[in-house]
């Protein structure tokens, strides 16, 4: 999202966090502006019997959080080290100052925050109307179509997420993933290769 340079030239901080270590909480303010340097973080709810739904998972130069920065309310979710990782921290004040400016990094916000936008309302669709496999299809596709910077080749893409992820992102049980990737593999509309699933 912002360069290295700019983030260092700005006063950001370079942190490290080891795996399952919370950067926030849901309710807590927002203070800072994050993006991941290496490694890979979770922003995730937990409803009151303790199951998990990841809002979405965030790697190496993706940025996460942002809305409280703009909108002055607290987050919404948690945000949580998938592995270990190193994430840029930027003060708020400091961040909306690199926006003013910096008018082609304030646009690439706006574009990437109505994606965002446009991934939850589309989710909170599938989540209530449609069945497991389609869920899972349409998860999948996300994932590819934004970790090849917006390319639909034809290509196989190796989708970097584990089954209780799939669930987690989805809403489903484990088990219906498994049943579910199992009958999409049958209808060829996806493969696995050593248990990892391409797309």
């Amino acid at each position: 999202m912002i360069s290295n340079d700019i983030l260092l030239e700005a006063g950001a901080t370079l942190k490290e966090y080891i795996r399952g270590e919370q950067l926030f909480k849901e309710g807590d303010n927002a203070r800072y502006y994050f993006q991941v340097f290496s490694g890979e973080i979770k922003m995730n709810n937990y409803n009151d019997d303790g199951k998990e739904y990841i809002q979405g998972i965030f790697d190496t130069g993706k940025s996460f959080g942002e809305p409280p920065l703009f909108a002055d309310f607290s987050y919404p979710a948690n945000a949580e080290a998938i592995s270990d990782s190193k994430v840029w921290l930027l003060p708020k004040d400091t961040f909306l100052k690199v926006l003013e400016n910096n008018p082609s990094i304030h646009h690439k916000f706006t574009s990437t925050l109505a994606l965002r936008l446009y991934y939850k309302a589309m989710m909170v669709s599938e989540i209530s109307t449609q069945e497991p496999e389609h869920r899972i299809l349409r998860i999948l596709d996300h994932f590819k179509k934004n970790n090849q910077d917006g390319s639909t080749n034809s290509s196989l893409y190796k989708i970097e997420l584990t089954r209780q992820q799939l669930a987690d992102l989805t809403g489903l049980r484990v088990e219906t993933v498994i049943r579910a990737v199992k009958k999409l593999e049958q209808k060829e509309e996806l493969v696995i290769i050593e248990r990892k699933i391409y797309r």
